[in-house]
């Protein structure tokens, strides 16, 4: 979760690929290496995702409210175009689940960190993972991991700390997550404090950030010398103190007595972040027999060649104009993954599809995937029909395939994927991504935050995450 390595932390992309390759970037898989087991004395994963259903129960049940009271045609959830709960509709929900607006608020917002609720504008949906909340231990987990990695936008920050000190402790937490995980028990506050103090220097000295001045042990009267000094390291104290109420408030350890402890579920999660292991969906038997979703995820972890024959297979069990009508259906949904899968069906359908998606070419999660399968079809490349899209579109698609990576994928491989980006600039990609509107944008930043290795991109993404996250 942490490097010592020396690194260049300009923000900058290395050299752009063709943003049509990311999709197929998805189904490359390293070679399989037996899968780690766990530390002894963690729950199985049922027993953790009760815990995490648990523990997202007050957030699931206003995420459940919302897809009954604010669906298509019925009252609008925001009053300003943000994320934020409309005065009117807080107090209505107050009303209807019996909890005060603060709590309706609270609930809100965990509901969104979690993926469970996304916000379109003044409308609100359901997330995917809310549709699978009762039947799939994986996406509560998936939807609680993600809650944990936005642990610092789920609590209030200190106010009277510079964003600079915040941000470095952010950015310092891991190492001390993974000294909590390999501690497996009780660890004291103040030598939690003293590795945080620790860390952040390291963060600091890694970024060159060091001041010259005279040397204080240099004798009277002999010639002025210069030597690096580290800046003083503000105190810490304070902000260890909300990291690990954060954490707690997101049910990651629990605190107090003078130590913190890693709750079952943050000891799972600090181990699967060490180990880069992700709670994917196993495929279903019999893909061929499934309706166009289950289909769809049994293939996610097929390669390319293996993946298109399940299709042919699936779509000769069927009638093609009932196949395709299911196969857009599926990309509708709330998984990207499915979105840009369900796309790489319609390709082995060819040319009896075409009339259908040119229909969903206005639909804005399908337009770039539609405007991309139209431009291969008509013979365009594939490494060239990325241009048909325009600078908008692109980086949607982008969101779009990050968060399906950020799901169902590894960290090296979200870290990948900012070389699909076609903008120049890390900066400027996080601009064009604030501005394009996806409804994925928050939950993407802080998964590329948590996963990228250069401490000084991660701060840069996790702000923009803030940014988007409070509307500014």
């Amino acid at each position: 979760m942490t490097s010592r390595i020396p690194r260049d932390s300009r923000l900058r992309l290395v050299r752009p690929r063709p943003l049509a390759a990311a999709p197929r970037a998805m189904n490359q898989r390293r070679s399989r290496r037996p899968a780690p087991r766990p530390p002894e004395g963690t729950p199985a994963p049922a027993e953790l995702a009760r815990m995490a259903r648990s523990r997202l129960a007050d957030a699931a049940r206003v995420a459940h409210w919302a897809d009954a009271a604010l669906g298509p045609g019925r009252d609008a959830a925001t009053a300003d175009g943000k994320a934020t709960l409309s005065e009117t509709t807080a107090e209505r929900a107050a009303a209807d689940l019996g909890l005060t607006a603060a709590q309706i608020r609270a609930d809100w917002d965990t509901a969104r960190l979690a993926g469970l609720v996304e916000v379109h504008g003044d409308s609100a949906r359901p997330g995917w993972r809310l549709r699978a909340w009762d039947r799939d231990d994986s996406a509560v987990l998936r939807g609680w991991v993600a809650l944990f990695d936005a642990w610092s936008l789920a609590y209030p920050e200190p106010a009277d700390h510079e964003p600079a000190a915040v941000a470095e402790v952010v950015s310092a937490m891991p190492q001390v997550l993974s000294f909590l995980q390999l501690s497996a028990g009780p660890v004291p506050v103040e030598q939690l404090l003293d590795l945080l103090q620790q860390r952040v220097t390291e963060l600091r000295t890694e970024r060159c950030e060091i001041s010259y001045g005279p040397d204080p042990g240099a004798p009277a009267g002999a010639a002025p010398t210069t030597v690096p000094s580290a800046e003083p390291t503000p105190d810490l104290a304070p902000l260890l103190d909300w990291a690990l109420h954060a954490l707690a408030s997101v049910g990651a350890l629990t605190d107090g007595d003078g130590q913190a402890t890693l709750t079952p579920l943050g000891s799972w999660a600090v181990w699967v972040k060490l180990e880069q292991i992700c709670v994917a969906a196993q495929s279903p038997a019999g893909n061929i027999e499934q309706g166009a979703e289950d289909m769809l995820r049994g293939c996610a972890q097929l390669r390319p060649n293996a993946a298109r024959a399940e299709y042919r297979a699936w779509l000769a069990a069927r009638p093609v104009g009932s196949a395709v009508t299911e196969l857009i259906d599926a990309a509708r949904g709330e998984d990207a993954l499915l979105r840009g899968l369900a796309f790489e069906a319609l390709r082995v359908v060819g040319a009896p599809a075409e009339a259908d998606v040119h229909a969903v070419v206005d639909e804005a999660a399908l337009r770039p995937y539609a405007l991309l399968w139209l431009a291969e079809h008509d013979g365009a490349d594939p490494e060239d029909a990325h241009e048909v899209l325009t600078r908008q579109e692109a980086t949607w698609l982008w969101v779009d395939t990050a968060a399906a990576v950020a799901d169902h994928g590894e960290a090296p491989m979200l870290v990948r994927h900012l070389e699909s980006a076609v903008q120049p600039t890390v900066p400027q990609l996080l601009d064009e991504v604030r501005a394009v509107g996806h409804p994925r944008t928050v939950q993407v930043l802080v998964a590329l935050a948590a996963a990228h290795p250069d401490p000084a991109l991660a701060k840069a993404v996790r702000r923009a995450a803030f940014q988007v996250h409070t509307g500014g």
